[in-house]
């Protein structure tokens, strides 16, 4: 059996309705999870960026992006492993507003893993932290005892560190439209 790994889909395509659920779609009949979704514009004007996280083989990933690249929208689409990207996400913990006064360890926690008070209130405050996932899930672990009100975490952004001709494949594209 193949050995599986992180991959990080980057999907390049115009912003159309429907999309979305037609690219998830691609992955509920392969039975892949997706592991993280972020959809965002991108560096050209009108194309959005889907990046999406899966854990499977190359095999699969490789099938699925061209599937992907099948859906009229999408311009183009690629796959990278984690070693092939620089990549966050960023999270939010709402925590009762005693707790930063009262437990001297709350504002180590803070230091420690470089987040920051994004709000206070008298009820509570919230942390931002960004990082890679790993580093997300060791502070969720070290704020627990404490008590989380609220946690949310985004979906991965990432640029690959290779050079990536997306804008003139982008230019090519457009020109020939």
């Amino acid at each position: 059996m193949k050995k599986q790994q992180w991959f990080t889909i980057s999907v390049y395509s115009e912003n159309n309705v429907g999309l979305l659920n037609r690219i998830s779609g691609i992955f509920l009949k392969r039975h892949i999870n997706i592991e993280s979704l972020n959809v965002s514009k991108s560096e050209i004007d009108g194309v959005s960026k889907f990046t999406i996280v899966v854990h499977t083989t190359e095999k699969w990933v490789r099938n699925i992006v061209g599937q992907i690249e099948k859906q009229i929208e999408v311009i183009k689409a690629f796959y990278h492993t984690d070693e092939e990207t620089i990549y966050q996400e960023s999270a939010l913990f709402k925590i009762a507003s005693n707790l930063l006064f009262d437990e001297r360890q709350i504002q180590n926690i803070i230091k420690d893993n470089n987040s920051q008070i994004v709000t206070v209130a008298r009820e509570f405050f919230v942390i931002a932290k960004s990082g890679r996932r790993n580093e997300i899930d060791d502070m969720y672990e070290q704020l627990k005892p404490y008590g989380i009100m609220q946690f949310v975490r985004s979906g991965r952004i990432s640029v690959s560190k290779d050079i990536m001709q997306i804008t003139g494949l982008l230019k090519e594209f457009y020109e020939e439209a």
